[in-house]
């Protein structure tokens, strides 16, 4: 039996991207989405005998349930990897992003993942060194302006990361995430207000390279956070060393 990765977001972006490096060295993939015409071409892409998918909604319970069995019954009853990937962004200010989108990004952020881990332990548990691996962003080392809100959102999936990484290594489960900085994807071409920090680091990472970090992550279980690149590599750690420096630091960029 192969082994199997279930990844959200997988119409479009970093989920697309990893859904077929996957498959293309020899994963069964599952594919979950909202956008079900974006899953059937990534499914014809992948290969239909390499993967399944479904329509799924992260902040639904329900949903999350029929997917997981789903993937269940495609994949011989295991999962090795859980990819939550599935994630949304406002770039503006608190005046000027609504409620309820900042409601919408904490409950598809976070609420999401948090609902897919309980979905999918049972399957975890089946297999032989499974892995938990979220989406996370260089915006859970220190809040960005513009992104107060999605800020907080990554700085939640830190830290149920790291909590879940000693809870559930008692399970055998590895728990970890990524934490690039902006990917070029449509969720970052897309927004109509570029907070400072886009504008002075850009958007140069491409989802596949991401692809490739997770790959990574669910092969080399060594690390909680898988940072790219060297310009966060070294962010993180000067913000370490002079904590106080990063005020001054992030008010600097977000101008």
């Amino acid at each position: 039996m192969k082994k199997s990765i279930f990844i959200t977001g997988a119409a479009s972006g970093i989920g697309r991207e990893t859904a077929l490096l996957f498959a293309g060295r020899g994963w069964f993939v599952g594919l979950f989405d909202l956008n079900e015409d974006g899953l059937k071409a990534v499914a014809a892409e992948a290969g239909e005998n390499n993967c399944c998918y479904a329509k799924l909604d992260v902040t639904d319970p329900a949903s999350y349930a029929n997917a997981v069995e789903v993937f269940g019954k495609a994949s011989g009853g295991k999962m090795d990897v859980l990819f939550n990937c599935a994630g949304i962004m406002y770039m503006g200010s608190v005046k000027d992003v609504t409620l309820e989108q900042q409601l919408r990004t904490m409950r598809i952020n976070v609420e999401g993942i948090v609902i897919g881990v309980y979905a999918a332990l049972p399957l975890l548990k089946k297999a032989d060194k499974p892995v938990i691996l979220s989406m996370s962003s260089a915006s859970a080392l220190y809040g960005v302006p513009d992104l107060a809100v999605y800020s907080a959102s990554k700085f939640a999936v830190r830290g149920l990361t790291e909590a879940l990484h000693i809870e559930l290594e008692r399970e055998g489960i590895h728990v970890t995430d990524i934490m690039p900085l902006y990917v070029n994807t449509n969720m970052i071409s897309s927004q109509q207000h570029k907070a400072g920090t886009l504008n002075i680091f850009g958007a140069n990472l491409r989802p596949v390279q991401i692809a490739e970090v997770a790959w990574k992550a669910c092969h080399q279980q060594k690390k909680i956070h898988w940072v790219p690149t060297f310009k966060l590599k070294t962010l993180r750690t000067l913000s370490r060393l002079f904590p106080f420096v990063e005020k001054p630091v992030m008010k600097f960029l977000s101008k």
